[in-house]
């Protein structure tokens, strides 16, 4: 399932938390809509009260994800580029251990 912030964008979701606080909309409903639970929904409606003008859903990391060293990149490449090297060199008959 999509996350919220990539399926509705902020002025939707504070439409439907604003309707909510209104009692225009059931707290389920919404939940349906965003595909959200309980905590969650409610987390989102105290971020809204809590400041209504900066109301967000979006984020950004810190640290980007599935992300590799520079150095540990470098030894790895190294390593596969050795690895390959004595592969190479056993199939000449050619490598020794010294």
């Amino acid at each position: 399932m999509k996350q919220s912030h990539k399926k509705f964008t902020d002025c939707q979701i504070k439409d439907l938390m604003t309707r909510y606080l209104k009692k225009d909309v059931e707290r389920k409903d919404i939940q349906k809509v965003l595909g959200i639970k309980k905590t969650r929904f409610f987390a989102l409606v105290k971020r809204l009260k809590d400041d209504p003008e900066n109301f967000s859903v979006s984020y950004s990391r810190r640290i980007p994800t599935r992300a590799i060293s520079k150095n540990i990149e470098y030894i790895s490449l190294h390593n596969l580029h050795m690895i390959y090297i004595i592969k190479y060199l056993k199939t000449l008959r050619i490598y020794c251990l010294n």
